[in-house]
């Protein structure tokens, strides 16, 4: 799949797009891809969640999301599942002046199935637009 990253603009504190990312088990109320999220296992500022995920196909994979609320970051890294090899990636949130938050959102993942590039690169363009589109609906809904 290879590496994707956006920047945008929320209309929310860093601290509030924190809360709304770091609320896992939420997801399948405004990403419409995700079917189901749970939190298995916490161990101090790591949580083990699980997602399951219904993009051209149904899947399911676990990720070691790490928090860091002093330095505004949410980092994760792969732990099992039946579509990726690797998954890693990262949220970041600054403040952007005026009660906005900038979030940068990176992710490094490889799926264990041959995609051609054409393929994996429409799946990224029109599903990290999305992605965010819906994050920014969430904190409409929020507010």
């Amino acid at each position: 799949m290879a590496k994707a990253s956006k920047t945008e603009i929320f209309d929310c504190s860093p601290a509030e797009m924190f809360a709304i990312v770091s609320d896992y088990e939420h997801y399948p109320d405004f990403l419409s891809e995700m079917k189901g999220c749970k939190v298995l296992e916490v161990d101090g500022n790591r949580k083990l969640v699980e997602y399951s995920v219904s993009v051209v196909k149904s899947f399911t994979y676990r990720l070691w999301m790490v928090e860091d609320r002093e330095n505004m970051k949410i980092t994760w890294s792969f732990d099992s599942g039946d579509m990726f090899r690797r998954s890693n990636g990262s949220w970041e949130f600054e403040d952007a002046g005026d009660g906005q938050c900038k979030a940068t959102y990176a992710v490094d993942a490889k799926v264990k199935m041959f995609v051609p590039g054409p393929i994996t690169k429409m799946l990224v363009n029109v599903n990290l637009p999305n992605m965010m589109n819906a994050y920014k609906e969430r904190i409409k809904t929020l507010a």
